[in-house]
C-alpha cells in the first residue's frame, strides 16, 4: 500500500512539473530613442532562438504597454528581446552585448523587463576574425540541390596536412558552421574546434562545417514536420551532406573515405540531425557528435523511427547533456538513449555536465572530451 502511494505521489509530483504555467512578460523600460512602433520579440530555447516569432510578439494594452502572455512547463529557458532581427537585439547602455536572460519556471509570475539599448543603435564594426590560419572558405554559395538553396561551407585542415602527400585523414562534418571557428560570425562565441585541433599533431582531422540556413535552420534540422516551425526537411538535408557534399570533399581533399572515419556532430537542432544523419545513412557515417539535442522538435515520430530503424553496423553516439539547461532535456535525453540501446550494434556514451547551460561556451568546453572519444 506505501509503495503505491509513493508511486502515485511522484506521478502526481510530475504532472505538477509538467503543467503549464502562465508566465507574463512586461516590459517596464524601453531606451530613450526607442524606435515608436517597432514590434518586440522573445528569442530563447523555447522557440529556437527565432528573433522573430509571431507567436512570441510582445502586444500594447490599454496603458501603451508592452506585454506578453506565454504558458511554459516547468523548465529553465534563456532568451533575449529583439526587434525582429539579430541587429536590433538589446544591448548594454553602451552597445555591449548582454549575457542571455535565465528564466526559471516553477509556477505562474510576472516578469519585469527593461531595455537598456538596442543594437542597431550604434555604429557597426566588424569583428576581428579568430579563426585559425588553418581554416577557409570552401565555397560561400555551394549548391544544396536537394532544397535548391545555397550555403557557405568551410574547411579546417590540419596543421601539417601539406607535409606528406600520400596521408589520408577522418572527417568530422558539424552544423551551425557560423559558430565553430570564428567570434566574428558566431551567434554568442565560437566552439574553438580550430584552436583546439591545433594542438592535435597525432590525433589530426578534416572539419567540414556548414553554415546553418538561418530562418531554415529549424526546418532544415528538423526531419519530421512540426506545427509551430512548418515542414521538416531535414531527410533532404542529410541526403545533402551523404549524396552531395561527402563525395565532393572525397574528390577535393585527401579524406580517409571510409565510414569507420567519418563522423557527424552538432549542437540543439544541430544534435537532432546529427543523431537523424547517422541513422540514416549508417553506411557513410559511423559515428555522431549529439550536444544538448532538441529532441521535443521531433516528438514521438523520433522514437518510432529508431525503434523500426534496420542498423546492421556498428555505430556510436556521444550525448552530451547540462543540467543548467532545461529540466525536460535530461529527460528527452535519457529516453531516447534508452530507445537507441535496444539495437545491441549501437553504443552510446552519455556525458551529463552539472556546468552545462545551452550555449557556445559550454559545448566548447565539452568539444575535446568528445574528439578524443571520437578518434580513440
Amino acid at each position: 500500500m506505501i509503495r503505491k502511494f509513493l508511486l502515485l505521489s511522484c506521478l502526481i509530483a510530475a504532472n505538477v512539473c509538467m503543467a503549464q504555467k502562465d508566465i507574463l512578460f512586461t516590459i517596464k523600460e524601453l531606451p530613450a530613442f526607442h524606435p515608436k512602433g517597432s514590434n518586440i520579440y522573445l528569442a530563447g530555447s523555447f522557440n529556437g532562438w527565432n528573433p522573430a516569432d509571431d507567436n512570441y510578439k510582445f502586444s500594447r494594452n490599454n496603458d501603451g504597454q508592452y506585454i506578453l502572455k506565454l504558458s511554459l512547463t516547468g523548465n529553465n529557458y534563456e532568451y533575449k528581446i529583439t526587434r525582429g532581427s539579430w541587429d536590433k537585439v538589446e544591448t548594454t547602455k553602451e552597445g555591449g552585448a548582454i549575457a542571455n536572460r535565465n528564466l526559471q519556471v516553477r509556477e505562474s509570475t510576472t516578469v519585469e523587463l527593461n531595455v537598456a539599448e538596442w543594437a542597431d543603435r550604434f555604429p557597426t564594426v566588424k569583428p576581428k576574425s579568430t579563426a585559425s590560419k588553418n581554416v577557409a572558405v570552401l565555397d560561400t554559395a555551394f549548391l544544396i540541390p536537394q532544397l535548391k538553396r545555397t550555403r557557405r561551407i568551410m574547411v579546417y585542415l590540419p596543421e601539417n596536412y601539406n607535409a606528406d602527400p600520400k596521408k589520408r585523414y577522418p572527417v568530422l562534418y558539424m552544423h551551425d558552421g557560423q559558430n565553430l571557428f570564428d567570434d566574428a560570425t558566431s551567434f554568442s562565441g565560437e566552439w574553438g574546434v580550430d584552436e583546439f585541433l591545433d594542438t592535435q599533431k597525432d590525433k589530426a582531422c578534416i572539419v567540414v562545417a556548414i553554415d546553418h540556413g538561418n530562418d531554415k535552420r529549424l526546418t532544415e534540422y528538423n526531419p519530421y514536420n512540426n506545427e509551430r516551425f512548418g515542414q521538416g526537411e531535414g531527410k533532404a538535408y542529410v541526403n545533402f551532406l551523404a549524396k552531395t557534399l561527402k563525395p565532393f570533399i572525397d574528390k577535393k581533399f585527401r579524406t580517409n573515405k571510409s565510414r569507420e572515419k567519418t563522423f557527424v556532430a552538432g549542437s540543439s537542432m544541430g544534435g537532432l540531425i546529427s543523431l537523424y544523419t547517422v541513422m540514416a545513412y549508417p553506411k557513410v557515417f559511423s559515428a555522431a557528435g549529439v550536444f544538448s539535442p532538441a529532441f521535443h522538435v521531433a516528438g514521438s515520430e523520433l522514437l518510432t523511427d529508431i525503434e523500426k530503424a534496420e542498423i546492421a553496423q556498428d555505430i556510436r553516439l556521444f550525448v552530451y547533456a547540462g543540467k543548467q539547461e532545461s529540466d525536460n532535456l535530461i529527460k528527452e535525453v535519457t529516453s531516447v538513449t534508452d530507445k537507441l540501446r535496444t539495437h545491441n550494434n549501437i553504443r552510446i556514451s552519455t556525458v551529463i555536465a552539472d556546468y552545462g547551460k545551452h550555449t557556445e561556451a559550454d559545448w566548447k568546453k565539452a568539444f575535446p572530451e568528445f574528439y578524443y572519444w571520437l578518434v580513440r
